[in-house]
């Protein structure tokens, strides 16, 4: 007996109550099927019925995303059967009961057959047909078709989540934990749609039966009133499909609710507000919309014949709609800028400093202002965005390297207009660029001067001048080279990066380059580094290289150069040399892209000694030359490269390969463009035609 009372006691525990909850209303629904009820019995399961339907509706509309509401397509077969149900225990006492009167059914399905369609039933059989149409055939249907396709594309798209899920979990981002609980979100989803698409058919099959009770109620209740209850035809057939209609609307009415709610949930797209608020703030926040159709009203209804006031009263509401969704706008955009201020002013007191106060500095960064941010823009599809991916493929593919990616943030200290670019936080370039207007350059050969803002050319200092689009015809005939705003910002920060791709080439970047190469030669790089040479000197020997404009494309001759005399020497500028007699055909390649003849610069040979013997006395930074050599020598060597450039042929100069090193960082300074070879770097296929000697006497 103490068991039996303990098994009780346990039953009867809240948490015992609500999972007898479910089965108990589940024996209720299916024995109305075979159970008589009472008319106050059927007034109160009805009720509960357009209750139910209302709150599932509600539900629908205040949930955020699908799977909030995961339960629906159960719910969707327990209202079914629930009206199934009711239609059963309904039809089983009109026929009994329905010669006493209208309200032998129940109060209920006496007021929706007379209320609602005022007592006529030619009316009633219209509008519950209309009703079932529209359940059936227009929402049923569309969210099937919804939850079918949505269905499909998840299931497709598992896999595509499953491994995003395993590599942010294998790269850290992620906790086991969290992602166990993304994986059974994903399989929920799944199991929700494709039980979406199955429980659509229940409500499809519930139109269809509500017809086809209709149809066995009114033919029943004819036969029954005539033959049993001695009725004539007339009065049987209006008695009886009152009841009919009446029985089906009260059905049919919270079928169409709960197919709305369906509809509501299989179309919603999964965000952080609910449907209400979505609906208004997509619908309604844009005034420009808003007074656009409170004009097209205000026409329409200033038109003769038509009813002026509902259409003049309407646009008035728009257009008062619109004026207060614009000065909301405007209030938020100078809440926007006064909010940077207020921070700055009114910094917070109690937050401890940490290291995530700690920002790294960016290697490469773009800042613009605030007339640019349309350019940067991914939500506009801004072109600049697209030009500098396209710049850091070129950069890897003629480097030899990828460079680190560009942050670009809007400076609002920076001109509307302007821009600057940063290298490790360091201002390397600034300029400005104007949309929607054009950059005419002129190269040096223009037959006549354009009507603009005169300017220079950011990247490369060429006289310029911004015109506007129209004149971009006129200035291509007149011999100028037409660019746009993002054409002007991209090629300035191109020129930039090849500038500077020494500095961009750092640890990280070179320890990435060798990984890449170890997969096609892996045992090259596991013999050098860091077992014969150091990472740090094998970086030092690229960006030597970088610092004159050689590209590292070619890193197994580079490699093969720096395995064969790391054992010898572990001196940067050493290797550097060694490393450049290898490429040598390859940066004669790049100077002369054209002809086998090389038409170079070269010193005069009493200048070459005297700069060996400076070199053996001073050092290799040219600080052993004697002042005025110095000065003539740049002055020379300057005024001669002008002259080759001016003849069109590149401004290099060939001196012994023990002065390379020498000249080249001496002469970088004076004139950035000029290339210095050693003789051992010319290939023996190549021939050299001396343009000028540098230190001749006239």
């Amino acid at each position: 007996m103490a068991t039996q009372a303990l098994s009780w006691q346990s039953l009867l525990r809240p948490e015992n109550l609500k999972a007898l909850a479910a089965p108990i209303l589940i024996i209720l629904v299916l024995s109305m099927m075979v159970l008589p009820l009472p008319p106050f019995m059927l007034d109160l399961f009805f009720t509960f019925n357009i209750a139910l339907s209302v709150m599932v509706m509600l539900v629908a509309l205040y949930t955020l995303k699908p799977l909030d509401f995961s339960i629906f397509p159960t719910v969707l077969l327990v209202t079914t059967l629930l009206r199934l149900s009711l239609n059963v225990a309904s039809t089983r006492i009109v026929l009994l009961e329905g010669h006493t009167g209208p309200d032998a059914a129940g109060k209920v399905i006496e007021a929706f057959g007379h209320f609602l369609v005022g007592g006529n039933y030619a009316v009633g059989i219209i509008v519950f047909l209309i009703l079932t149409l529209i359940n059936f055939i227009v929402i049923t249907k569309g969210a099937g078709r919804i939850a079918e396709v949505s269905a499909r594309f998840t299931l497709d798209a598992m896999p595509g989540k499953q491994m995003a899920i395993d590599a942010d979990l294998n790269a850290g981002l992620i906790g086991e934990q969290e992602a166990r609980s993304r994986r059974k979100e994903i399989a929920q989803e799944a199991d929700f749609f494709g039980s979406m698409d199955g429980a659509s058919k229940f409500v499809r099959g519930d139109a269809i039966a509500g017809i086809l009770i209709l149809i066995i109620n009114i033919i029943g209740g004819l036969i029954i009133g005539i033959l049993q209850h001695d009725m004539s035809a007339g009065v049987a057939a209006k008695t009886y499909t009152l009841l009919t209609i009446g029985d089906g609307l009260v059905a049919q009415i919270p079928a169409l609710i709960v197919s709305v709610a369906a509809g509501l949930v299989v179309s919603r797209v999964s965000d952080d507000k609910d449907l209400t608020t979505s609906f208004m703030a997509q619908l309604f926040g844009n005034p420009t919309v808003l007074m656009l159709a409170g004009g097209i009203l205000f026409i329409l209804g200033v038109i003769p014949g038509m009813p002026s006031f509902v259409f003049l009263l309407l646009a008035a509401g728009l257009f008062s709609l619109a004026w207060m969704k614009a000065q909301q706008k405007q209030a938020a955009v100078l809440a926007a800028e006064e909010k940077p201020v207020a921070a700055a002013v009114t910094p917070e007191e109690n937050v401890e400093a940490s290291w995530a106060d700690v920002a790294p500095v960016d290697v490469l960064g773009l800042e613009v202002g605030y007339r640019l941010i349309p350019l940067v823009d991914r939500g506009q599809d801004g072109e600049l965005l697209k030009r500098i991916r396209g710049l850091r493929k070129k950069f890897a593919q003629e480097v030899g390297f990828l460079s680190a990616p560009v942050h670009i943030r809007d400076n609002l200290e920076l001109k509307p207009n302007g821009y600057r670019i940063t290298l490790k936080g360091v201002e390397i370039g600034a300029g400005e660029a104007y949309p929607g207007m054009h950059l005419a350059i002129n190269p040096g050969r223009v037959s006549g001067m354009l009507p603009g803002n005169p300017t220079k050319d950011p990247a490369f200092g060429l006289p310029a001048v911004w015109i506007e689009s129209a004149m971009r015809d006129q200035a291509h005939i007149m011999g100028y080279t037409v660019v746009d705003a993002g054409t002007v910002v991209a090629t300035h920060l191109n020129h930039l990066i090849l500038t500077h791709a020494a500095e961009l080439l750092g640890r990280q970047e070179t320890q990435a380059l060798l990984d890449h190469l170890a997969k096609d030669a892996p045992k090259l790089i596991e013999e050098l580094v860091p077992k014969v040479l150091p990472l740090s000197t094998a970086q030092r020997v690229l960006q030597n290289l970088l610092e004159e404009g050689v590209n590292i494309r070619d890193m197994r001759s580079i490699i093969e150069t720096l395995a064969e005399n790391a054992p010898r020497t572990q001196d940067p500028a050493e290797l550097t040399a060694l490393v450049r007699v290898s490429l040598g055909r390859a940066i004669v390649q790049q100077l002369y892209p054209n002809g086998q003849e090389l038409a170079v610069m070269a010193l005069e040979p009493g200048l070459e000694r005297l700069l060996a013997q400076a070199m053996q006395g001073g050092g290799s930074d040219g600080s052993g030359i004697e002042p005025g050599l110095a000065d003539t020598l740049l002055r020379e060597t300057v005024a001669a490269a002008k002259r080759q450039e001016d003849l069109g042929l590149p401004a290099v100069l060939l001196v012994p390969s023990s002065l390379r090193w020498l000249m080249s960082r001496f002469l970088r300074r004076a004139w950035p463009n000029l290339k210095v070879l050693g003789n051992n770097e010319i290939p023996d296929s190549k021939t050299i035609k001396v343009t000028v000697v540098i230190g001749a006497k006239a």
